[in-house]
């Protein structure tokens, strides 16, 4: 233990604990945060995603526990990933300290966290609905509550959760410590703060630029509908030692994976679909070489740590361009050279400008390899491996079979031509699919069009979007759409859904929103045209989404209060 982190003078179990998991110097949001909440101060710690937060907030909990059957600290998070994720985290800081901490999350059954809950528990890291439903049932008390850490606050607001985490503050001790942790601070969660903290004790940590000079960054430009063509050209043509595929959605993991499998590269998922025993079978299969691909979400692969990635692809740009910097960080390691490639449709061109503009680095446009360059591929391939087994000599069965052959009449060549014909059947499964030119697209000025489209625009994305309408004429549709309702979507590919709520309900578009993509797992920019009436609200859906959104129905809350999705 470094004498940086013994000036925190933690208790001897966490010291111990610490040393064996190799921590030697705090981060600087360590650095910052575990001085102030040693002290039990109120605390807003503004860092992205791999600083180093979550010791940041455990540690200083678990030095002022007490063993005792009540929970003393709480821990809201806004995923079951990164709740299983604090809480493994918390567990491993505290193996030597006794303390007992406890994941609650959607998704599983109640019986084993009641039980849990029933036998103590000192610690709780929850998702906020999950939370409130164990408050209902009266199984959880939170009268002992010492500290509460709010964890990535900020996606708690986009997923919809600032409701429930304020019935949940309201649910705890005013004596409480109250520490926040957000990657940005919008003004919804400086309200929260100002209303729920006193005088909290700011730590900001700059927003980090790229400086892995090692790592190789490129994008091609495709359509969306080509984007998987263009990825199995790249994967066959490129020397990957290990790729890690990043999509937007669970659900796009799971169709991205079988894609590529189906086009002869086995790949396999890291999502939220997975049990922590699961999660750690794949990732054994991938450090240890068994899986070249794994196909992951940003929240899913939170806490990844391998070596040897060659190659990171970004399938889906993230909206964020810190969590940009994030997954191609997982490439370029100890001193190696690494590839991040990025898969942009026409509709991202702006937004890939942002993140250079962020990262200050000009991203290489590249060349896809033509069906010609992937068959050379092939063949060099099949030469190498030909010439390495007449380097070893181990061919005698082999050669018995050529010279029976021969003896029948055939030619020597003729019966090499075939053998090779033979060794080369797998690649009718990696069939090389067309793929259409696409232009880069010039940016009109903003006094005439809308010069960035929404980031992230999942329907913009899905159909090739066009570029935007003059603004008045958008500013014309948005009113004329918003003054019908009726059971028919007024945009192509959407359907349009009905819900028992309005505004004499004090709904708004934001209530809708998070209800209908946390539930039915979607997200939220999926979402179209929203028309809000007295007693009922009309919502826009893709129709490929909308099985899992009515496969959903009956689990729909607003409020705490049940809410109706119905189709028309």
């Amino acid at each position: 233990m470094t004498a940086e982190f013994s000036q925190f003078n933690l208790r001897e179990p966490l010291v111990k604990a610490l040393v064996e998991l190799g921590y030697t110097t705090p981060t600087p949001i360590q650095s910052g945060m575990i001085p102030l909440m040693l002290t039990g101060v109120d605390v807003i710690g503004q860092a992205q995603t791999g600083t180093g937060k979550t010791a940041a907030f455990a540690l200083p909990i678990l030095h002022n526990f007490k063993p005792q059957k009540t929970p003393q600290a709480l821990v809201l998070a806004p995923t079951r990933e990164l709740a299983l994720q604090v809480a493994e985290a918390m567990q491993g800081y505290g193996r030597y300290s006794g303390a007992k901490v406890l994941a609650v999350y959607g998704g599983q059954g109640y019986s084993q966290q009641v039980m849990q809950l029933r036998r103590g528990v000192d610690i709780v890291v929850g998702t906020p609905g999950r939370l409130l439903d164990l408050l209902d049932r009266k199984v959880l008390d939170f009268s002992a509550i010492q500290t509460v850490v709010l964890d990535e606050a900020d996606e708690m607001l986009k997923m919809g959760f600032i409701d429930d985490v304020e019935a949940i503050l309201a649910k705890t001790p005013a004596t409480r410590q109250t520490a926040l942790f957000s990657a940005t601070m919008p003004p919804p969660i400086r309200h929260l703060a100002d209303k729920y903290m006193r005088a909290p004790q700011s730590v900001t940590i700059q927003r980090n630029q790229i400086t892995a000079l090692a790592i190789e960054q490129r994008y091609y430009l495709v359509r969306h509908s080509d984007k998987v063509a263009a990825l199995t050209r790249i994967l066959e043509h490129e020397d990957v030692k290990r790729a890690l595929i990043f999509a937007r959605t669970r659900i796009g993991t799971a169709e991205l994976a079988n894609a590529l499998t189906q086009q002869g590269f086995p790949a396999e998922t890291l999502n939220g679909d997975l049990t922590q025993e699961a999660r750690e079978r794949v990732l054994n299969r991938f450090r240890n070489d068994k899986i070249q691909i794994l196909v992951a979400t940003d929240v899913a692969a939170r806490g990844l740590d391998i070596d040897d990635i060659s190659h990171v692809f970004n399938y889906d740009l993230p909206t964020e361009a810190e969590v940009y910097v994030h997954r191609i960080g997982r490439t370029g390691r100890a001193s190696k050279t690494g590839i991040a490639i990025s898969l942009i449709a026409p509709a991202e061109h702006a937004h890939l400008r942002r993140i250079e503009a962020f990262t200050r680095q000009k991203f290489v446009r590249g060349t896809l390899p033509s069906v010609e360059d992937i068959m050379q591929r092939r063949s060099a391939q099949l030469t190498e491996q030909v010439t390495l087994w007449l380097k070893r000599g181990r061919i005698n069965r082999e050669r018995t079979i050529v010279d029976e052959l021969v003896a029948l009449g055939h030619d020597p060549l003729d019966i090499a031509a075939s053998a090779l014909k033979l060794a080369r059947g797998d690649e009718k499964q990696r069939t090389i699919a067309p793929i259409a030119d696409v232009e880069e697209q010039r940016e009109m000025p903003r006094d005439r069009y809308q010069r960035e489209p929404r980031r992230g625009n999942y329907r913009g994305e899905q159909r090739g979007r066009q570029p935007a309408a003059p603004t008045f004429v958008r500013e014309t549709v948005k009113r004329s759409a918003a003054t019908r309702g009726g059971k028919d979507s007024h945009e192509s590919g959407m359907v349009r859904l009905t819900l028992n709520v309005g505004k004499e309900h004090g709904i708004g578009p934001s209530d809708l929103v998070g209800t209908i993509a946390y539930h039915a797992d979607i997200p939220g920019n999926a979402i179209g045209k929203i028309h809000i009436e007295g007693q009922k609200s009309f919502v826009d859906v893709p129709g490929a989404l909308v099985p899992l959104v009515m496969k959903q129905v009956g689990k729909y809350k607003i409020r705490k209060q049940p809410v109706i999705v119905s189709l028309g």
